[in-house]
């Protein structure tokens, strides 16, 4: 990781780009845990018959001469669980920046547009050394020290075994107890059939939002003569002649598949899939994501069981 990333003035940066661009676009309602009433305050409406009235706005009735009641929302926090794949097929990029880097940006979006509204964010850092969990807490320095610890992970050297991203999908699982948000940030290299069930168990119990980082150069092959090819993880090399029509076209032909194979895996098990590339403005796809999610669940009819909302000072739609 580049030095430059692990400092506090990078990170600050960072966080006015977000909310710079971000904020007011993905805060929103999101569905109360426990079905009720709710304890907060919330707009006043005239009365009906049936109303509790011990629910009268007397005030807004005296101003009016129209008896008024004040309906009641749920103000319960969110909590965010954030799995981030920081191995070593992350350490790559030949665009703006490196995959880990543009997984690094992700999990600050979701962390800085979530900590101001009092919503808890916890982590699973996938790494070399195995897998690191910070409880999830709120506040401004938490955020600051959870998103440190995983800016100063060191890179995996060559040949280290890693953990599966389905091992570490597993104990988060195990982890997060109450029903909230679970973001996993990878480029889900691993086979999908090692991932796939561990995130289908999640989606059980929590909406669950996939970023699949990529790399252009892992979609197609540039003709660029002789190439040197490393692959972190193993370290073994391989020298591939990208003069060669037929490599290339065998080459795209095998990413398209594969990445297919990895957005269908992810409509089976039930995830949301955002797909953010090292070579594009990752805020705007962000964006645009958000905006399309939301006109899919204004399309979508409304849950037969009644459920509390909680207003947008407590919102954390991200998904």
């Amino acid at each position: 990781m580049k030095p430059y990333l692990m400092a506090e003035p990078a990170l600050r940066r960072l966080e006015l780009t977000i909310t710079r661009r971000l904020d007011g676009l993905l805060q929103g309602e999101h569905l109360g845990l426990v079905p009720g009433p709710g304890t907060e305050p919330a707009e006043t409406r005239p009365y009906q018959p049936g109303d509790d009235v011990r629910r009268m706005d007397w005030n807004v009735t005296a101003r009016t001469n129209e008896p008024h009641v004040r309906d009641l929302v749920a103000d319960r926090e969110l909590e965010i669980w954030a799995l981030l794949d920081a191995t070593a097929s992350m350490d790559f990029g030949t665009a703006a920046m490196e995959k880990r880097e543009l997984a690094l940006s992700a999990l600050a979006a979701v962390g800085f547009l979530t900590q101001r509204t009092g919503n808890r964010i916890g982590t699973h850092l996938l790494h070399g050394g195995g897998v690191r969990t910070l409880p999830a807490r709120t506040g401004r320095p938490h955020l600051m020290a959870l998103l440190q610890a995983a800016f100063a992970l060191p890179r995996t050297p060559p040949g280290v075994a890693e953990p599966l991203l389905g091992v570490a999908a597993e104990q988060l699982g195990r982890v997060v107890r109450r029903r909230g948000l679970v973001v996993v940030v990878s480029d889900f290299l691993d086979a999908p059939e090692t991932w796939e069930l561990p995130v289908r168990r999640l989606t059980a119990r929590h909406q669950v939002l996939a970023v699949e980082v990529l790399d252009p150069r892992e979609l197609t092959l540039p003709d660029v003569g002789i190439l040197t090819l490393i692959d972190p993880e193993t370290g073994r090399r391989r020298e591939v002649s990208t003069g060669n029509a037929r490599l290339r076209r065998r080459y795209a032909e095998a990413a398209a598949g594969q990445r297919e194979a990895i957005a269908q895996a992810m409509r089976r098990a039930g995830a949301i899939h955002l797909r953010l590339r090292t070579d594009r403005d990752w805020v705007r796809d962000l964006v645009k994501h958000v905006m399309t999610q939301r006109r899919l669940a204004a399309a979508a009819p409304s849950p037969t069981l009644p459920a509390r909302r909680s207003g947008p000072p407590k919102g954390g739609d991200v998904a």
